[in-house]
């Protein structure tokens, strides 16, 4: 995970979302949570970033595989 991603998921959570994925779906998702309550949208963002890290990486895996 980013550090910089890392550090902007604490602060700002939708900008983190945002600089992972772009406008997306998650990022409306981590908007909302982020308005309901700060920790909500932190967790969630911190949880997002993971997960597509893990998928970029078996991608990654994957395709140097062949």
């Amino acid at each position: 995970m980013n550090l910089l991603r890392l550090v902007f998921a604490v602060v700002l959570p939708p900008v983190a979302v945002f600089m992972t994925s772009g406008v997306s779906s998650a990022l409306f998702v981590s908007i909302l949570l982020t308005l309901i309550g700060w920790v909500p949208g932190i967790i969630h963002a911190i949880w997002y970033i993971q997960k597509t890290d893990e998928r970029r990486e078996a991608y990654d895996e994957r395709r140097d595989a062949y």
